[in-house]
């Protein structure tokens, strides 16, 4: 590990004037940190580029097909003159760009209503998106998480975003919940240790999403995580919607998958260069750190809030019923560059892989709002976490 890592020798100061931080701090300083952070560094790439792959960077389709459900919902709160579509973490604008586009000459009607709003903590990618976006004009304006704004009719859309919350790491011992701090060892490098649970949100956090750790049967030195984050932003989101929907993607588990006793190192990711591992001590501020959301967590929490669950779903299934085979087809059908269409069908199927973009979740819930989509397969819509089994 580089000596010369200006973040490492501040979450090293850190430590060293607390004794430990939380294992969710020194995720909070590797990501977020002004300047130095993964996400607020001026060098961070999403892409073929960068470290990681999002739907938004794969292809337009998958926006474009984003679009198609935007549309029901206007049409759903009965065509309000004005439709604000605020994204959370816009990455580097690629997914906005193809909304406005494809909104003004698909639905010109529903472009005209249409006011879109970014939230975006990152000055770097903030930077790029009005690059990219700056010919949009007044159609477009980017929102401070604490700028007060007028409440929202519309929709309020993340993909790949809870994800990235910090959260707390735990580890099962002696029948117990141990924290997992971050500490210094003799060399001055960065070490583990255990220390009791303290947080009682944490308690409250497994008891809302149904999980008694007591009945779960786990074995000493079984660790998960807990992201306490999403409870405040879920909030948050609820506060800000007067009416309308918010639709989060993203990958995890519901809960009784999610802690289930056979998923023993929990879910925590690390990506450095289109690579992924689970060592979150190196390459510090130069990798993405991730943990999969606990999409029961979304739900509960989200009625807590007032925010009625509709569908939860897969993203392969959600995709399809708004239109994605039906884009599959006419490729296979149409004619052209080979090698562009080698490329755009590879990327469709992506979409759809069970076994990555396809296997996302899909949670959208309502706020004094309803939405009818096209029939997805049976037994998978506004999917039953009851229904799903207990398998990891």
């Amino acid at each position: 590990m580089p000596t010369g890592n200006p973040l490492l020798v501040e979450i090293q100061e850190r430590i060293k004037a607390a004794g430990a931080i939380s294992f969710c701090e020194f995720m909070a300083l590797a990501l977020y940190t002004p300047q130095w952070g993964y996400y607020n560094r001026p060098q961070i790439q999403i892409g073929q580029r960068g470290d990681f792959i999002t739907a938004s960077s794969l292809t337009r389709d998958f926006a474009e097909l984003l679009t198609e459900a935007f549309v029901q919902m206007w049409h759903a709160l009965e065509r309000p003159q004005r439709f604000t579509l605020l994204e959370m973490g816009a990455g580097e604008g690629q997914f906005a760009d193809v909304v406005l586009n494809y909104s003004q000459a698909t639905y010109p009607d529903f472009f005209a209503a249409l006011e879109y709003q970014i939230q975006e903590q990152s000055p770097s990618l903030r930077e790029r998106q009005r690059q990219r976006l700056g010919p949009w004009g007044d159609r477009l304006c980017w929102r401070g998480s604490d700028t007060p704004a007028a409440p929202i009719t519309g929709c309020i859309f993340s993909n790949e975003v809870v994800d990235a919350f910090p959260v707390h790491r735990l580890q099962w011992q002696g029948g117990n919940w141990q924290e997992i701090y971050v500490s210094l060892n003799s060399e001055g490098a960065l070490q583990e240790v255990l220390r009791p649970l303290r947080d009682d949100r944490i308690h409250e956090y497994f008891a809302t999403v149904g999980i008694d750790p007591q009945r779960q049967g786990y074995s000493d030195g079984y660790r998960t995580e807990v992201n306490l984050n999403l409870i405040p932003w879920l909030k948050d989101l609820s506060q800000r919607l007067e009416r309308g929907f918010v639709l989060t993607i993203d990958y995890g588990y519901p809960a009784q998958q999610y802690y289930h006793p056979a998923r023993c190192e929990g879910t925590l990711q690390c990506y450095y260069q289109h690579r992924y591992h689970n060592n979150p001590y190196c390459f510090v501020g130069e990798q993405d750190i991730t943990a999969h959301v606990d999409v029961t967590a979304l739900t509960r929490y989200g009625e807590k809030f007032g925010l009625e669950t509709l569908y939860v779903t897969r993203q392969s299934l959600f995709l399809m019923a708004l239109g994605l085979g039906d884009r599959l087809l006419a490729q296979q059908q149409g004619n052209g560059h080979l090698l562009q269409a080698l490329n755009r069908h590879q990327s469709l199927h992506q979409l759809i892989d069970p076994l990555g973009l396809g296997g996302f979740y899909v949670v959208l819930q309502g706020k004094q709002a309803t939405l009818e989509l096209p029939p997805l397969e049976a037994g998978d819509q506004a999917l039953p976490f009851t229904g799903m089994g207990n398998s990891p």
